[in-house]
């Protein structure tokens, strides 16, 4: 497996990263976790180090199921991804619960890689709106989330509008290695 210094954060996680957003099913839409399991020890086994997820991932069971089953290694082994909902977030104690849930469904006391998720114009607003970067700057500052970014689905204008308004740690961006014709950031 190879490896990527991020310099500014003084992490090396690998180049590839396990995504939990479709892991296998059962006949009834649960994920098969005997199976998914196998997949994520495949993975860390072969030297993945960077795994991803979000609350709404597989009808939210997808942060449970990984806080169970990623038990079995030393958290210092992995980086842990997840995402906010911002969706959901109606006032910031949404925003604080929510985080809460996510750590007790995570099994976990701090998150590696915390993300606003999904954000495009409409979400961002409801970020400023409810002056949300505080309160995550905060929880940085505690050590529940060691790097803060966010995830984009939007134009290039909306990107640089984020991408700007503050030193973010990281950022994830949607692309498809198929279809290169329309891609933001």
């Amino acid at each position: 497996m190879e490896y990527r210094k991020f310099e500014k954060l003084g992490v090396s996680p690998s180049l590839l990263g396990f995504g939990c957003m479709r892991f296998p099913l059962n006949p009834d839409g649960s994920i098969c976790e005997e199976e998914a399991e196998k997949m994520v020890d495949t993975a860390i086994q072969a030297g993945v180090t960077y795994i991803d997820t979000a609350y709404p991932y597989h009808n939210g069971d997808s942060e449970p199921f990984l806080g169970r089953i990623l038990k079995k290694y030393n958290r210092q082994d992995y980086f842990l991804a997840t995402k906010l909902p911002i969706w959901n977030v109606k006032t910031q104690d949404d925003a604080k619960r929510l985080f809460d849930e996510q750590l007790q469904r995570l099994d976990t006391e701090y998150v590696d890689f915390y993300l606003l998720h999904c954000l495009d114009k409409e979400k961002w607003q409801t970020v400023l709106d409810l002056n949300l970067i505080p309160y995550f700057e905060e929880l940085k500052a505690q050590g529940k989330i060691r790097f803060f970014g966010f995830s984009f689905h939007d134009d290039y204008e909306v990107f640089e509008k984020i991408a700007t308004y503050r030193k973010w740690d990281f950022c994830q961006i949607q692309y498809n290695y198929v279809d290169t014709d329309i891609q933001a950031g």
